[in-house]
């Protein structure tokens, strides 16, 4: 037996023994990570299934942009494994995440092409926003709320979506400035359409937005503008909490 070659396998033993037991030492952190992604990319895949496809969400752009997005950091952490659920959830000063599927349906019937620029009323979380951008859109967004707002474009930029523009203010008024949009999306019921936002909606595109009584079911219409007028047609029942106006503040 050679024991130089002996001796020789000993050390290369010692050292890959040791290299070994520094990434025992310090993967744990990156492994949790890592399995805790796992987790919540399988609930964003069973919520796809089962929530928007079944459903009859089909559009390939919104089911990407779904998968794409962590639903799971736009709601307070407390809540984060209920993300995936089939409900709406509360992110503070009486605000919620719509529903997956609302918000799916919401982006499907708006009909967004990538490069298209886009209005939102009321931001909340940043989701919806996260969504259009994740489609492509250029999307300007507007919250009455200026903590949810700070917080919001805290949360986009975070993740990467850059792009998106938020603001506090009166989503009533929307954003005169950047109209014309190609598509405005309202996430907040009002008891009519407001007029400033069908000025500042291009002729040919629509608004997606429920409409009736405060606190009570609504209807979730789809608002076309067209050379000879307005065309609308129902996509159903919603409960979205009601659109503030400028004098709100927080306590």
């Amino acid at each position: 037996m050679n024991f130089g070659s002996v001796g020789k396998w000993a050390k290369w033993a010692v050292v890959i023994l040791l290299v070994l037991l520094l990434f025992f030492l310090f993967s744990p952190p990156l492994q949790e990570l890592s399995w805790e992604e796992t987790s919540f990319s399988s609930l964003r895949e069973k919520m796809i299934k089962e929530q928007i496809e079944a459903r009859g969400v089909s559009d390939s752009w919104v089911i990407e942009a779904l998968r794409q997005v962590p639903r799971h950091l736009f709601v307070p952490e407390n809540l984060r494994s209920q993300a995936y659920q089939d409900r709406p959830l509360p992110i503070g000063f009486g605000q919620t995440i719509s529903q997956p599927y609302i918000v799916a349906l919401m982006s499907e019937s708006l009909g967004a092409k990538l490069g298209d620029k886009v209005l939102e009323v009321g931001t909340g979380s940043g989701y919806q926003a996260a969504i259009l951008a994740e489609m492509g859109c250029q999307v300007y967004s507007v919250e009455i709320v200026p903590e949810l707002a700070d917080l919001a474009r805290g949360r986009l930029s975070e993740l990467g979506y850059d792009t998106v523009k938020v603001r506090a203010g009166d989503g009533y008024l929307g954003w005169e400035e950047a109209a014309p949009f190609d598509g405005i999306i309202v996430t907040c019921a009002v008891d009519h359409i407001p007029p400033p936002l069908l000025r500042q909606l291009k002729e040919g595109s629509r608004m997606v937005i429920p409409v009736g009584p405060p606190w009570s079911i609504q209807t979730l219409w789809v608002v076309e503008k067209t050379d000879e007028g307005v065309v609308s047609h129902s996509l159903g029942e919603v409960r979205f909490v009601p659109l503030v106006r400028q004098e709100f503040s927080p306590e």
